[in-house]
């Protein structure tokens, strides 16, 4: 099934913990394979397997086959798409912040004459 992943999805996939403790991991270290990922966790490889699949399917990372090994790392491009998003909506209530605390500070202003 071809979708567009939106940014909304990339959060719903970094909602786990343990998969923003991924992602923390292949920030720190640049690349590493499923199994060096694996042994970070008290969960099953297989379970891991799913929290990169989840990953994988939301862009956050990249997979890479290297002879037996999957070799994961992080998606920067998708990452600062995040990035962008974030912005933007920081953008979006500072001014609506700002528009009301000009709007209180008018009434303010008119209940004092």
């Amino acid at each position: 099934m071809i979708y567009n992943i939106t940014p909304m999805d990339k959060f719903a996939a970094l909602a786990d913990p343990t998969r923003r403790r991924i992602i923390e991991m292949l920030a720190a270290n640049h690349a590493l394979s499923a199994s060096d990922i694996s042994k970070n966790f008290s969960s099953t490889p297989s379970a891991i397997s799913q929290h990169l699949k989840v990953l994988r399917e939301a862009e956050l990372v990249h997979m890479e086959k290297k002879a037996q090994q999957r070799i994961y790392s992080i998606n920067a491009s998708e990452i600062e798409e995040m990035e962008q998003w974030l912005a933007q909506m920081r953008k979006f209530w500072s001014d609506r912040f700002d528009a009301l605390e000009a709007l209180l500070k008018a009434e303010d202003t008119a209940k004092k004459k």
